[in-house]
């Protein structure tokens, strides 16, 4: 299966925010019920995927990614089992979230290789920061890509994320 991953740090979007994203999405869900239209899933993304995508583009907290170290750290564990467990086809690494376009082989389960990913990097960027504690958010958000013209678009949002969020060379890693 083939996954488009997004994870971000803790402090990305704040807690005000979050808050009254859930509230809005949780009042909207229970006005449409799944199966959902065309219309309707466009509406839901438009709503709640592009504001939590400008959020984080926005460079909320500390943006501890913008380190070339602390990006290091999350290519190296990024890199790990690439080409035997899951199969990397892009990736970038923002200040604050990373997205990922990646494929699982056949015993590789979504959320053990996302925790992992998350465990291991945050160990190491909080031993290169010299502190202790939560460094990612504790969910992710994770699509089952569908098609050749979804893997286009994902693999495309990938390439134009840095563009988009106005970032300068040396602020992200790119992977394509």
């Amino acid at each position: 299966a083939c996954y488009f991953i997004t994870f971000r740090l803790a402090d990305a979007v704040p807690a005000t925010l979050r808050a009254q994203w859930l509230a809005d999405r949780k009042a909207w869900l229970a006005h449409h019920p799944e199966p959902w239209t065309t219309a309707v899933e466009a509406e839901y993304h438009e709503r709640f995927s592009a504001r939590m995508d400008a959020w984080l583009d926005a460079g909320h907290g500390e943006c501890v990614l913008r380190d070339p170290a602390a990006r290091k750290s999350v290519e190296a564990t990024l890199r790990h089992l690439d080409g035997t467990d899951y199969l990397h086809h892009g990736r970038v690494l923002m200040p604050n979230h990373a997205h990922v376009l990646v494929s699982l082989s056949d015993r590789a389960r979504l959320e053990d290789v996302v925790g992992a990913w998350k465990s291991v990097s945050a160990r190491k960027i909080n031993q290169h920061l010299g502190r202790k504690g939560t460094l990612w958010q504790e969910d992710y958000f994770d699509r089952l890509v569908r098609d050749a013209g979804h893997f286009e678009n994902a693999a495309r949002y990938i390439r134009r994320n840095p563009v988009k969020a106005k970032l300068r060379e040396g602020e992200f890693t790119l992977y394509e």
